[in-house]
């Protein structure tokens, strides 16, 4: 075997792992929920989790920014603060409601969500007259058809254990509730994505500034936990699944995952990356229907289904444009005329 196809081989490998992890992140989560963790102290502690395992390396890798100043430190915090803390606040909120497969599945709406916010602040252009502007505005359409369809449509059993008994069965009130709640915290999510261009932009340093965000979040995310759960046996961790989550999401998701996923994007670029996110719903919700013994529906499969097509017709459009600007620059570099070349003496 060659390296090239080594490389090759690494990206698909790396993609799969990322996945995966997402995956275990929703199904770790919505178990920690279920042994009785309360989403705020989980999102508190999960933040602290991934500040102080991504700290020693600010001292091993540094890199050269631009100085803080006092009103750059206020906005990421407010940043951080709704990005971050708030937004894993009310997808953990709407976990206890919902399934881990919908709450892998509400992830897909994250690109269509990011695409809209950059188009209305003028950080994306958006051409109506070409088929890769159709294409996105059509996906994004479809992925947010989606997530209405696996909110609001539960349909009949596909599978479930005869021994399971979840609120999801009970109420389709609370169903929707954790629905809206889950997509509140995507809607804030794509907020936070959206802001961190601008953001490298003003302050340049990856590093830096994801450790800094993730100490903001846990700030804020520990001031709110604490001011909801009062008791000091809420704060109380147990060499369980809760200890196991939190280990899980703050260290290999926020810590290891986002250098892998950055690794990805540098090597294959963001599409590569973002194809593959149907692979985490399909593992998530094998392992919920197997594990945690949670129902599947119909509407979540044709919630899914939706999903997964809005997100390729919109990767598609996404492709499709950026070879059309390739192809526009090297035509534009092709066409330019050629420097004239002296053949000796001086020109007039």
């Amino acid at each position: 075997m060659n390296s090239k196809s080594m490389e090759k081989e690494k990206a698909y490998i790396a993609v799969i792992v990322l996945q995966c992890s997402y995956a275990g992140m929703m199904v770790l989560s919505k178990a920690a929920m279920s042994s009785g963790m309360k989403p705020s102290v989980f999102v508190a502690y999960r933040q602290a989790f991934a500040f102080f395992s991504l700290l020693p390396f600010a001292f091993f890798f540094t890199s050269k920014g631009s100085p803080l100043t006092w009103s750059g430190l206020c906005k990421i915090f407010f940043v951080s603060s709704y990005g971050l803390a708030l937004s894993f606040n009310l997808n953990l909120a709407g976990l206890e409601y919902i399934s881990a497969t919908f709450g892998t599945a509400i992830l897909s709406i994250v690109p269509a969500l990011v695409f809209i916010m950059a188009v209305c602040l003028r950080i994306e252009r958006l051409d109506m007259r070409k088929w890769h502007g159709v294409a996105k505005v059509l996906g994004s359409i479809i992925s947010l058809s989606g997530a209405m369809a696996f909110t609001f449509y539960k349909g009949h059993a596909l599978y479930h254990t005869s021994t399971a008994h979840h609120p999801l069965d009970d109420s389709k009130h609370q169903w929707i509730k954790g629905a809206l709640l889950a997509i509140a915290g995507q809607l804030f999510y794509a907020m936070w994505i959206t802001m961190q261009a601008p953001l490298l932009k003003q302050y340049p340093g990856k590093l830096r500034l994801t450790i800094l965000q993730c100490g903001f979040s846990c700030l804020s995310a520990t001031v709110y936990a604490a001011a909801v759960e009062r008791h000091p046996s809420a704060w109380t961790l147990r060499w369980d699944i809760q200890l196991l989550s939190l280990a899980y999401c703050g260290v290999i998701v926020t810590g290891l995952s986002y250098w892998l996923q950055a690794w990805v994007i540098e090597q294959k670029g963001p599409v590569f990356a973002a194809i593959f996110n149907p692979l985490a719903l399909v593992i998530a919700a094998i392992i919920s229907a197997f594990l945690l013994n949670e129902t599947l529906h119909w509407g979540s499969v044709l919630g899914c289904g939706l999903l997964v097509v809005g997100l390729y017709c919109f990767l598609w459009g996404r492709n499709r444009e950026v070879d059309t600007k390739t192809q526009q620059i090297l035509e534009d570099v092709h066409s330019e005329p050629a420097a004239p070349i002296s053949l000796g003496g001086n020109t007039p």
